[in-house]
């Protein structure tokens, strides 16, 4: 034992003392101690029962979801209000049912998201931005690469591997996080001929995916990698996760048409048109390809809709990381001041709509407009460039402040 002034230090707990032991911490009146060795058994012990909280994301209102979406989000109005009421009845349920499970109480089932919109609407970059508002662990995935278990591909529960990785392993954090599974609507079955050969990923995909979505308790693979024999797993509940699914479902609308307009007994056309032609309902995503059971996990469906023109101007200038601010910092680090003009700007969304890849197709035209600067940058005694539009071309003017020299480069 060792004796600092006539007081003796043993941890209490495990009877070491120094100098086998570093630091000791001392009751209120100094009579018992407990070593670090010790305080970090305990701490594990009380996380893996559940007694110290892990921390839990943020409770933030609708309105104030939505003020965070619209920092980083053009358009989609209703889309980000329903997001948002979505989101926050989710993570308000996860707190009720943490409670309702203690007094013995029945759970408050999740409802997890559909997002239906065209390539480059922004599904992906919700999901993103929802998970970054609420500081918790986001994963996502491609639904094309997934494969029913026992087929070559990466089966269902490596979506939760990822998830896992985004927590830093920490399976307690991994359970209230967000996963985003992408092109949900290419897993849609092939035909309803059931003489066809099994589609392991289509209609095997969807059936994998339910429990996992629906919420159970499956075995996950520490690491990214593909499960094995002799790897890693641990348990990971999947109650509490909100899954967002999203994809383009290229002619849905024409389903949703034929729905509109529908014939009595007597074959008379019945005019639809107090319905709203822009709802999806469960059924129109069935007769598009997927399985009843995985719309039925899926109750909350957000339609995004067709970026214009304007929103995709407002998207290159507006946000906090929007591209001309990106380009802005990068050009700074150089001592270079970059400026667009309002026809570069129309003329980059203008071939942006004519790309029909939506938003992805602004960083694709503004890359190769400023290849060449970016090449000569580095070398040229270049203080100002300016990206402007002229004979129906973008076109860069670079400036060297001290020769007040004008370089001009002609991009196509």
């Amino acid at each position: 034992m060792i004796q600092k002034g006539n007081v003796k230090m043993q941890c209490t707990f495990c009877g070491r003392s120094q100098p086998d032991v570093n630091k000791f911490i001392a009751s209120p009146n100094g009579t018992a101690y407990i070593c670090e060795d010790c305080i970090s058994i305990c701490d594990s012990i009380l996380k893996d029962e559940g007694v110290i909280n892990i921390k839990k994301p943020k409770i933030l209102s609708p309105s104030e979801i939505k003020k965070h979406l619209d920092d980083f989000i053009i358009g989609q109005n209703n889309a980000k209000i329903v997001l948002s009421v979505a989101v926050y009845n989710h993570y308000k349920k996860i707190g009720y049912n943490m409670r309702a499970k203690a007094e013995n109480k029945l759970p408050l089932e999740k409802s997890n998201i559909l997002l239906v919109g065209p390539t480059g609407s922004g599904k992906t970059l919700l999901a993103k931005t929802l998970a970054k508002v609420l500081e918790v662990p986001f994963a996502m995935c491609d639904a094309t690469t997934l494969t029913e278990a026992g087929y070559v591909g990466e089966d269902v529960e490596s979506v939760l591997s990822k998830l896992l990785t985004s927590a830093g392993g920490d399976v307690k954090k991994a359970q209230n996080g967000i996963v985003y599974i992408d092109e949900i609507d290419k897993i849609a079955k092939k035909s309803e001929n059931r003489q066809l050969p099994k589609d392991p990923s289509g209609e095997g995909v969807q059936q994998a995916l339910l429990k996992i979505i629906e919420g159970t308790v499956a075995n996950v693979v520490v690491s990214s990698s593909r499960k094995g024999p002799y790897q890693e797993t641990v348990s990971m509940d999947t109650s509490n996760i909100l899954f967002i699914c999203g994809g383009a479902f290229v002619g849905l609308d024409n389903i949703m048409k034929s729905r509109l307009t529908t014939r009595n007994l007597g074959f008379t056309e019945t005019n639809t048109e107090h319905l709203d032609d822009n709802c999806v309902l469960p059924q129109d995503l069935i007769k598009f390809g997927l399985i009843p059971e995985f719309v039925g996990r899926l109750p909350v469906i957000s339609q995004l809709e067709k970026l214009t023109s304007d929103d995709l101007k407002l998207i290159l200038t507006k946000p906090k990381n929007s591209l001309i601010k990106q380009y802005k910092e990068i050009m700074q680090l150089d001592g270079v001041k970059f400026d667009v003009s309002e026809s570069a700007l129309d003329e980059i969304s203008n071939q942006a709509i004519r790309l029909s890849g939506g938003a992805r197709g602004l960083r694709t035209i503004l890359e190769n407009a400023m290849l060449d600067v970016m090449y000569k940058l580095p070398n040229e005694h270049i203080r100002t460039v300016i990206l402007t539009k002229k004979d129906n071309k973008l076109k860069c003017i670079c400036k060297n402040k001290e020769e007040s020299q004008s370089i001009s480069l002609h991009l196509s």
